[in-house]
């Protein structure tokens, strides 16, 4: 993990594009709030179950296998690259944003305005403070949204 870590820390630092996807948001996340918050510790619960400070959790629910409909806000980088403020995605892991992190992730900036919390559920995308390289979502693409 650590060369994915170092790859989205560069990618980040050096505004190159960088897209992630299910495990590569929670990867972006985990960056984040070690290299920029400051969480040296900052832990995927999937890869470390025993860490001390978890940024991804496991979910209350499982989203593995299901499609759910994602809204956007009207104009933020998501609905830009999707050109629409909804679209049908689906889950493919058991793990997300632990919600206690939420506030500080919110409050970073890291977490943008095309967020929702449902139920247990945690929906997000994320986007680099400043600069617009950087997008990652929870929710994988499906095969019948590009063609």
């Amino acid at each position: 993990m650590d060369k994915t870590l170092w790859a989205i820390r560069y990618a980040r630092e050096n505004d190159i594009p960088c897209f992630g996807t299910c495990g590569g948001f929670q990867d972006i996340i985990i960056e984040y709030a070690r290299n920029v918050l400051g969480f040296k510790d900052a832990q995927n619960a999937e890869y470390d179950p025993y860490a001390s400070k978890f940024f991804i959790s496991k979910l209350d629910c499982s989203l593995a296998g299901r499609e759910m409909t994602l809204n956007f806000v009207a104009e933020s980088q998501v609905a830009s690259i999707y050109g629409a403020v909804t679209a049908i995605e689906q889950y493919y892991c058991n793990f997300g944003v632990n919600p206690e992190c939420i506030p500080l992730l919110i409050s970073s900036g890291i977490i943008s305005r095309s967020f929702c919390v449902r139920d247990s559920r945690v929906e997000a995308s994320v986007t680099n403070p400043g600069m617009s390289s950087l997008v990652a979502s929870q929710t994988c693409a499906s095969a019948s949204q590009n063609d």
